[in-house]
């Protein structure tokens, strides 16, 4: 069992109250990217939700084990030894800290670019640990999710009758893409049953800025969407379908028709969790506005940036904050 230094209990926010999901719903909408009609169910989910859960995906099983294997052999090792790879700046290992504002959470991680020239020997020091096995786990399976996150981008496209269908997918395909991967780990935390709490916040309530989020974790809930009623879902765990994230900038190129969707991960006295998440991102240079292809007419409700300013600008704000608003029109 992975248990992180023991922190001080109430310096991090805790659920004192189960949430239950609205009665109209009963789960979040699931893509079988193997039918026909699921470029259409893709654009309804981003529109409804702004997430949905992929099924009969082409991610070889063997990618996902391997990598949670390395995954796992690295976060059991001793915190000491885990603190070499770190600290995070931003790639590295992290403990706790989540960013540069303040925010915290019962969480570790590894967060790497996945740009292929970088510096895997940060793990070289941690004992039993091989950092090109964590490299070519990493490769094989950040290049098979990155190429089902294009096949949904495009689909998403042709729903959207946007021409030419690759118009989001090259974003993630070009070789300056800025796309990272991140591994989580969320330890139980047994001692949250002396708060007569239920949970204790992993990771705060956030959306994600990049275009699309691919997420995949083990047999462990804990990851909570906020719906349109202001409701947070449990969404039910399923480690062998991957979850799907629309991000701010997606919502922008969208003109606010899709919703970048908040959500947060809840940890327990219990079992641990481990997620993989790679957040696809366009070049720092790429400019972020409207599909002019979506627009038939209508203002533009964003003022054009680059993917740099927008990060730049995100990277100051707290978990929580909406980063877009200062990046939105006065109409």
């Amino acid at each position: 069992m992975v248990v992180l230094t023991k922190p001080a209990i109430t310096h991090f926010p805790i659920v004192k109250n189960s949430f239950k999901s609205p009665s109209y719903i009963n789960d979040i909408p699931v893509i079988d990217l193997s039918k026909a009609n699921s470029k259409n169910l893709i654009v309804n989910a981003c529109e409804e939700f702004g997430f949905f859960k992929v099924i009969n995906h082409d991610v070889p099983m063997e990618f996902i084990s391997k990598l949670e294997s390395e995954a796992v052999k690295f976060f059991s090792s001793p915190l000491s030894e885990k603190l070499k790879a770190g600290p995070a700046d931003p790639f590295g290992y992290g403990n706790k800290k989540i960013g540069q504002n303040g925010d915290i959470g019962w969480v570790e991680y590894i967060l790497l670019s996945t740009n292929s020239e970088f510096n895997y020997q940060k793990f070289a020091s941690v004992l039993g640990v091989n950092p090109e096995n964590i490299r070519a786990a990493v490769n094989d399976y950040v290049s098979s999710v990155k190429k089902m996150s294009c096949e949904i981008l495009e689909k998403l496209a042709e729903g959207l009758k946007i021409q030419p269908t690759n118009v989001l997918s090259k974003l993630l395909m070009d070789e300056k893409s800025d796309s990272v991967f991140r591994l989580n780990h969320y330890p139980p935390c047994p001692d949250i049953q002396e708060f007569n709490a239920k949970n204790l916040i992993g990771f705060g309530e956030h959306t994600d800025p990049q275009i699309m989020s691919i997420l995949r974790s083990n047999n462990t809930s804990g990851l909570q969407i906020l719906l349109k009623n202001g409701n947070w879902f449990s969404v039910p765990s399923d480690q062998n379908s991957f979850f799907v994230n629309v991000g701010d900038s997606l919502q922008v190129m969208t003109n606010g028709r899709f919703k970048s969707v908040k959500h947060r991960v809840l940890t327990n006295s219990v079992k641990s969790r481990l997620s993989m998440i790679y957040f696809g991102g366009p070049p720092l240079s790429e400019k972020i506005a409207p599909l002019p292809s979506l627009m038939e007419g209508k203002d533009s409700l964003y003022k054009e940036f680059t993917w740099f300013e927008y990060k730049k600008s995100a990277y100051k704000t707290r978990l929580a904050d909406n980063r877009l608003v200062l990046f939105e029109k006065s109409l």
